[in-house]
């Protein structure tokens, strides 16, 4: 395609959805793509964005996101392209055309009805969703951590637990009672919530919680696998077992979750695991209204199958990247994992597919390069591994060396969304902020 259209109108991309690859990509495209020819769009339900890795250290309130958040409009007028708040309904794929949900004020009036936005080229980006795989009651008693709303709304609970917990021991020092959370999921997301919550815990003594400390806290982490982190070899994941049960969690793998109710979480064994506050991170899929949207092939799962190319099956005009697009190597029996490192590798070889198809050059496959899985256990440590050149292969790390990379990848992102410059500011900002600012956030 032309950069202009024979109509004189700006070649349109538009993105939807501004997580860790969306953002990356309309960053790249409106930061090299010429603004007199293109017309670079991002649209996302909210208004700013926080790396999904760190929402467990927003959730436990050992990070500030109104610090580390990255507003859609000034990033958008830094970078040249343009943002619009609203939720993707569907694609009318025929007139080219995104569908944009009605969007309301807090009291129900409508502040912006149902409209399109035309599109030459158009990227789904929108990530993933919590999967509950039907089981009952999760829906309406768990949590998840989603979101930036979903961390608030879980620290705010748990704060408000805390503080019950310290005032009734206020009154009654014999009295036995905990915060007790429960955590279905034994991946990425359960383990490191798990971990980061005894470390909040332990500075509540410093705010005013005098007689509340991690003794008062009771986390159990329940995983239906035969054991945590499968993604990381089975040497790691015990030695993450063995940290987090050092810390006080009990840690509950090949148990089965058959229903959750107000109070506790009930498992295929009859136990009754009483909680708190109950946290769902089970699994991942697409977004619902996913499903065969505009009549592209999507998997049960709500996928959108793409070719090698990250263009989708039946209309190559069309990009899917990060969680929400299905691609399945050749000669490999599995899918890319939805991992912040893929979607930073798709947006890349989007950005390059698209100018290639502008400027009517061969497309790249995309060929993802696993750089290996990274667990942060709060402040205790960090297990993982990486895809290194070291003895031909991959190298176990732990301690001091594998938060420094755990940190890493959190920077990179940084300046992949701000650039060299304004990214090292920022980093450098971060590290002031660690000194000079509360270890929680209690607000």
């Amino acid at each position: 395609m032309p950069r202009t259209r024979k109509d004189g109108k700006k070649t349109q991309i538009v993105v939807v959805g501004g997580g860790a690859g969306g953002l990356e990509l309309v960053t790249k495209l409106g930061g090299h793509l010429n603004r007199n020819d293109f017309d670079i769009i991002l649209v996302d339900r909210n208004a700013t964005h926080i790396w999904k890795p760190l929402l467990h250290e927003v959730a436990a309130g050992s990070l500030d996101a109104n610090l580390d958040e990255v507003g859609y409009r000034g990033h958008a007028y830094r970078w040249g392209y343009r943002y619009f708040d609203g939720a993707l309904e569907t694609i009318d794929r025929a007139a080219k055309e995104i569908v944009i949900a009605p969007i309301s004020d807090e009291d129900g009036s409508e502040v912006i009805g149902r409209h399109r936005i035309r599109y030459d080229y158009l990227v789904l980006a929108v990530g993933s969703v919590s999967n509950d795989f039907g089981t009952p009651g999760v829906r309406e008693h768990c949590l998840s951590l989603e979101s930036r709303a979903d961390a608030d709304r879980f620290r705010r609970r748990l704060l408000n637990q805390c503080l019950r917990v310290s005032r009734q021991m206020t009154q009654n020092p014999d009295a036995d009672e905990f915060a007790r959370v429960a955590i279905v999921g034994g991946g990425a997301t359960g383990v490191e919530l798990a971990a980061e919550l005894y470390s909040a815990a332990t500075a509540l003594g410093f705010y005013g919680l005098e007689v509340f400390d991690e003794r008062r806290l009771q986390v159990t982490l329940i995983e239906a696998g035969p054991r945590i982190l499968p993604a990381l070899p089975e040497k790691l994941a015990a030695a993450a077992t063995a940290e987090l049960e050092a810390l006080g969690v009990r840690v509950m793998p090949g148990t089965k979750v058959t229903s959750a109710t107000a109070e506790a979480i009930l498992t295929a064994s009859g136990e009754a695991i009483n909680a708190d506050i109950m946290v769902w991170a089970a699994g991942v899929k697409g977004a619902d209204f996913l499903a065969n949207i505009g009549g592209l092939e999507t998997t049960r799962n709500n996928q959108l199958v793409v070719h090698p190319t990250l263009q989708t099956t039946l209309d190559d005009s069309i990009f899917a990247i990060g969680d929400c697009a299905y691609f399945v190597p050749e000669g490999d029996g599995k899918p890319i994992p939805p991992r912040a490192q893929a979607a930073h590798q798709m947006a890349s070889i989007a950005y390059h597919n698209l100018r290639a198809l502008i400027d009517g050059k061969q497309l790249k496959p995309f060929i993802y390069r696993d750089k290996g899985s990274l667990v942060s256990l709060a402040r205790y440590t960090t297990v993982g591994s990486l895809m290194g050149n070291l003895v031909g292969g991959r190298m176990a790390i732990e301690g001091r060396l594998a938060r420094l990379v755990y940190t890493s990848l959190y920077r990179m992102h940084l300046l992949a969304i701000h650039g060299w410059l304004k990214g090292l500011f920022l980093l450098l900002v971060g590290h002031v902020n660690q000194v000079v600012r509360p270890k929680l956030k209690l607000h």
